[in-house]
């Protein structure tokens, strides 16, 4: 074997044979390492035209060796998570514009719906162009899921329940990623774990059917009468036997009728270049933009921190779910300002001091690098919470869309920026932590939310009237929360 690679394939610059290009003829003299030595000609060679022998040790079937995404095709590798990226992007703006004009729930369910299948049918694809075309189109719900899901929570949600909410739902996202560690270790082929990971999507939307829309939006929506009925629904879930009774339309409409003499005037969504506050708590932007790129520079190159994806899989979760739970405490004490501020600032030091640290010291070199997820998982927790308490409902899907273009670029340009590696080793991840120290800066001029009411009007954030509102007196759903 070894003279038959000897006579077919050159050797490269580091006296292994190339991995794809070959002699046009075989090189007989080759055997003969005399001749070897006395040889001055460069013999012709050509690329790999009969396919490749692939390394299957860690993974038996990727959508490398199924589509020979290697030499010449190596550069449509990424191309993969970029679309993906990319749809995700897309998909946030137009679903959270149609998620403030046909609400939540409708376009929750359809993303559901949509990732499942889309996501479910790659596995399948025949072509690698279907595939990355599928890939695109799965992009385009699952931001949308998440958004969606936080909206209907933080809205039916009182304030000071609200950081828990969302702690538990973003901890799930730490507990998918230990399982999908393990999922990974057990299941090698591609297609398999496709599969796996897609069909529980579709499973998911029996139980989603039960949902109930956000009374919020049907307030902002002028919908009292949809709102009343979804109010009725909540009550008999929780239990409250008279429900139907006592919350009839004249009661509600009646409790809550300030909120809606304000919303009788439809807003456009115009005025919000007009509403200062408003812009001014769009400097989340900034934020969420640094911490995704720091997040998935870290999470998308694990390979530079060792050989074992499983294992660095498995232990980021891990770490993701502890920092999770640490920021329900910094949220509820110390406030959401202080919380983004403080993580940020820990995880840019994490990861500037683990660009300079020696590669021998490998363990420490995991440990900081584990540490700095963790601390942008926290900082990003705080984010989300902070985002939905300062946007209006009316357009709180439509500028949480937004802002997650911004969180989306990050993810784009973070596996780009290692680009940068051929200047310098150092250099990609100097950048990395800069732009995380700096992020926590932003958040500073934003208003602090801690226990205060989620705002439902333009009016109200440009007002800054429920900034200063004791929670009891004005939360607009919480009026009838004894129900």
């Amino acid at each position: 074997m070894n003279a038959l690679l000897r006579i077919s394939i050159p050797l490269d610059s580091n006296l292994k044979p190339e991995k794809c290009r070959r002699f046009i003829h075989p090189q007989w003299q080759l055997l003969h390492l005399n001749e070897t030595v006395t040889n001055t000609t460069e013999p012709d060679t050509e690329p790999c035209g009969d396919g490749w022998v692939y390394d299957r040790s860690y993974f038996p079937s990727t959508i490398i060796t199924e589509w020979d995404l290697v030499c010449e095709s190596q550069s449509l590798k990424p191309m993969v998570q970029t679309l993906f990226m990319t749809g995700s992007l897309l998909g946030s703006l137009i679903y959270s514009l149609l998620s403030d004009r046909f609400g939540r729930k409708v376009v929750y369910l359809w993303c559901l719906l949509q990732l499942g299948i889309v996501d479910t049918a790659a596995a399948f694809a025949p072509t690698f162009l279907i595939y990355c075309i599928l890939r695109f189109w799965a992009g385009l719900s699952v931001t949308t899921i998440t958004a969606n899901a936080f909206s209907l929570m933080s809205e039916w949600s009182t304030s000071q329940r609200k950081s828990v909410g969302i702690v538990l739902m973003m901890s799930s996202y730490s507990i998918g990623q230990m399982f999908l560690g393990g999922l990974a270790f057990a299941i090698r082929k591609w297609y398999t774990l496709h599969l796996v990971v897609s069909i529980p999507l579709l499973v998911l939307l029996l139980p989603s059917r039960k949902l109930v829309e956000s009374f919020r939006w049907l307030i902002v929506t002028n919908q009292l009468e949809k709102g009343v009925k979804e109010f009725r629904r909540v009550a008999h879930i929780n239990g409250k036997k008279n429900a139907e009774e006592t919350l009839t339309i004249e009661y509600v409409k009646s409790t809550i009728q300030k909120e809606l003499d304000a919303v009788q005037t439809k807003p456009s969504i115009f005025q919000l270049f007009h509403a200062l506050n408003v812009i001014k708590c769009l400097f989340s932007f900034h934020f969420r933009f640094s911490n995704a790129v720091s997040f998935y520079g870290l999470v998308l190159n694990l390979q530079h921190l060792g050989s074992n994806i499983f294992l660095f899989q498995v232990l980021f979760g891990a770490i993701m779910l502890t920092a999770r739970f640490v920021s329900i405490w910094t949220l509820n004490y110390m406030g959401r300002r202080t919380n983004q501020t403080l993580f940020s600032f820990l995880a840019g030091v994490f990861i500037l001091v683990n660009t300079f640290m020696p590669q021998e010291m490998q363990t420490l070199r995991v440990v900081l690098a584990t540490l700095g997820i963790g601390a942008v998982s926290a900082a990003s927790t705080g984010s989300a919470l902070h985002q939905i308490e300062l946007l209006p409902t009316v357009f709180r899907s439509t500028l949480g869309g937004i802002t997650t273009v911004f969180q989306r670029t990050g993810a784009i340009l973070a596996p780009l920026l290692m680009t940068f590696l051929g200047y310098s080793l150092h250099l990609p991840w100097i950048i990395y932590g800069v732009i995380t120290l700096l992020a926590g800066l932003v958040i500073l001029p934003l208003p602090e939310t801690r226990n205060q009411p989620l705002v439902n009007t333009l009016q109200d954030v440009e007002n800054n009237t429920k900034y200063s509102r004791k929670v009891k007196q004005e939360d607009t759903s919480m009026k009838v929360t004894q129900f």
